[in-house]
């Protein structure tokens, strides 16, 4: 047998870690477009179907108006998608993330396909906005509300995964509506749960009164 030095053990798998937004933060975030402008109202109701879905930003950019048709008269909506590696799943739009996107589309006198589009820029170009222009909008608007951290789209989309998990529910149930296909993708949400039922075992549980 080797010598005890001579045995290598596998280095340890760095954790990755998971940022995203508290419900207060999120909270603040969605409220800070100014809705009495088109823009803003565009920007409420992108990030509202951002937290609401939970898609991701190529996801959001791809879709088109048509697709939120039967929306018209409803007040709940949930749309088939294929994303990620041509995978399909189902994502529910709530009540305030429909709300903003009809007020949004109230104020659009154009008539492009892409349900998102940019208000500025070229007239020659295409208006459908770039997952780019859609990462600037939220990083525009975590400044604007002064959050501690820099928040992307993708954070807002953890953000909602997270909020999921710590409300109980499982994490196949989770990997479905993130549309994982590996559910070792999704058990990186577990870190945090964890660290959420330690504080509140801590906190209220009463063996922590017991004396030694």
């Amino acid at each position: 047998s080797l010598p005890t030095e001579k045995i290598k053990l596998p280095k340890e798998k760095r954790e990755r870690l998971v940022k995203f937004l508290p419900l207060d933060q999120i909270e603040k975030l969605l409220g800070t477009p100014n809705t009495k402008t088109e823009t803003g109202a565009r920007d409420r109701a992108i990030l509202e179907t951002l937290f609401s879905t939970g898609l991701r930003v190529a996801e959001l950019a791809a879709l088109d108006r048509k697709q939120l048709a039967g929306a018209k008269n409803k007040t709940e909506f949930e749309l088939s998608i294929i994303g990620k590696g041509s995978y399909p799943r189902i994502v529910y739009f709530s009540e305030r993330a429909l709300y903003w996107i009809k007020e949004y589309l109230l104020r659009r006198t154009d008539e492009d396909d892409a349900l998102f589009i940019r208000l500025k820029g070229p007239t020659n170009a295409p208006l459908r906005l770039t997952t780019r222009g859609i990462e600037a909008i939220v990083q525009k608007y975590t400044k604007a509300a002064g959050l501690p951290v820099l928040a992307t789209p993708h954070t807002i989309r953890h953000s909602f995964a997270t909020d999921l998990m710590t409300q109980g529910v499982d994490i196949r149930t989770v990997q479905e509506f993130l549309g994982h296909r590996n559910i070792a993708t999704t058990q990186v949400y577990t870190h945090v749960t964890s660290k959420r039922l330690r504080d509140i075992h801590k906190k209220f549980h009463g063996g922590r009164k017991l004396e030694n």
